[in-house]
C-alpha cells in the first residue's frame, strides 16, 4: 500500500461492536484486534482526538522496520496542548509505569524520532503480526496497566518500539473512571504488581518489595505536599481513601499471582530476550523515583 493508497482509508468499511458486557479496556479491544483482518491495528481512546495525519505517521514507521511492532504517539494534554501527557513510556523497577515526559511543558525536546519502551495504548498502532504472535491484551488486568503488559510481552518476544513525534493526540488524562478513583488506583497497583511477576528476570523480581517500600515512602512524602497520585485526592479522609485503594490493590494482586506464574511458565517459548537483556532494558528505561512521584497519570 503506497501512502497516496492510505488516504483512501475512509473508503474502508466500517463495523461497530456492540458487547454485551463490560468487557473493560482488554477486552473491548481484543475483540476488535480478533476481527479486525489488516496487517496493523491503531487504537485510539474515546477521550484522544488525533491530528489529520496522526495514522499515516505511525503506519510510515511501522512498515519502514520490519522487527518493529510498536508504534508511540506524541500524546498533549487536551486541556492544555503545551503539556506532555506522554511520549512512550517508562518503568519503576517495582513495576509501575508512568509517561515518558509526563507533565512537561512541549519545548521541541521529544521531536526526535527515537526507541522507547513501549506506547501508551490510547493512541497507538501495534503490527498485527506481533499480536497475532504473542496474543492481545491480558483480559485479567481489565484496565490500567494492560498496555505496559502488553508492550513488555512483545519487547521480550524481541519486537521494538518507535516513537514518532509527527503523530500527535490530544489526551484527557484518566477520563474513564476520573482521576479521583479509588478502583483506579487499585487497578494501577494491582497491575503492576502482575506485570512484575509475569515478565521480571527472578534477579530483579526478588527485589520487589524493597523498591515498592521506597516508592511508597516517597509517595507519602510528595502527597503531603500536594503532588503525585495520592496527592491529588484532597484533605485526609481522601489521601487515606487513597492509600486504602494502594493496599487493596496489592492484597487483590496476591490472590491473583498463582494464574500469573502459570501464564509466565506458558509464555516462556516467545522469549528471545535473556534475563540480561531484560533487566538491562528496564534500567535503561527506569524512571528515577523524584519523576515518579511527583507527576501524576
Amino acid at each position: 500500500m503506497t501512502e497516496s493508497e492510505f488516504g483512501q482509508i475512509s473508503n474502508f468499511p466500517l463495523q461497530v461492536i456492540k458487547n454485551s458486557e463490560n468487557r473493560g479496556f482488554c477486552g473491548g479491544n481484543n475483540i476488535g484486534i480478533e476481527r479486525a483482518k489488516g496487517a496493523f491495528i491503531a487504537l485510539l481512546n474515546n477521550d484522544a482526538e488525533a491530528d489529520p495525519q496522526w495514522l499515516v505517521e505511525l503506519w510510515k514507521a511501522l512498515k519502514a522496520r520490519e522487527d518493529i511492532g510498536m508504534a508511540a504517539s506524541k500524546i498533549l494534554v487536551y486541556e492544555d496542548p503545551t503539556r506532555i501527557d506522554k511520549v512512550g513510556h517508562l518503568i519503576y523497577p517495582d513495576g509501575q509505569n508512568r509517561g515518558r515526559g509526563s507533565g512537561q511543558i512541549d519545548r521541541g525536546q521529544f521531536n526526535k524520532l527515537e526507541e522507547v519502551l513501549w506506547p501508551d495504548g490510547c493512541a497507538a498502532l501495534y503490527r498485527k503480526e506481533m499480536l497475532d504472535q504473542i496474543g492481545g491484551f491480558d483480559e485479567d488486568l481489565f484496565a490500567y496497566g494492560d498496555d505496559a503488559e502488553l508492550g513488555m510481552r512483545a519487547r521480550v518476544a524481541g519486537w521494538g518500539c518507535l516513537y514518532v513525534p509527527t503523530a500527535v493526540v490530544r489526551h484527557h488524562r484518566g477520563a474513564t473512571l476520573g482521576v479521583l478513583s479509588s478502583r483506579r488506583l487499585e487497578l494501577i497497583e494491582r497491575n503492576r504488581v502482575l506485570l512484575a511477576v509475569k515478565h521480571f528476570p527472578i534477579s530483579l523480581l526478588w527485589l520487589n518489595f524493597g523498591y515498592f517500600l521506597l516508592r511508597l515512602g516517597a509517595g507519602g512524602w510528595a502527597a503531603l505536599k500536594g503532588k503525585g497520585e495520592v496527592g491529588r485526592f484532597p484533605g485526609a479522609s481522601g489521601k487515606a481513601r487513597a492509600a486504602i485503594a494502594v493496599l487493596r490493590g496489592n492484597l487483590e494482586a496476591m490472590v491473583m499471582i498463582p494464574r500469573t506464574l502459570q501464564k509466565r511458565w506458558r509464555a516462556r517459548h516467545l522469549r528471545k530476550l535473556t534475563n540480561r537483556q531484560i533487566r538491562r532494558m528496564l534500567l535503561h528505561y527506569r524512571i528515577t523515583l523524584k519523576e515518579l512521584m511527583e507527576n501524576a497519570i
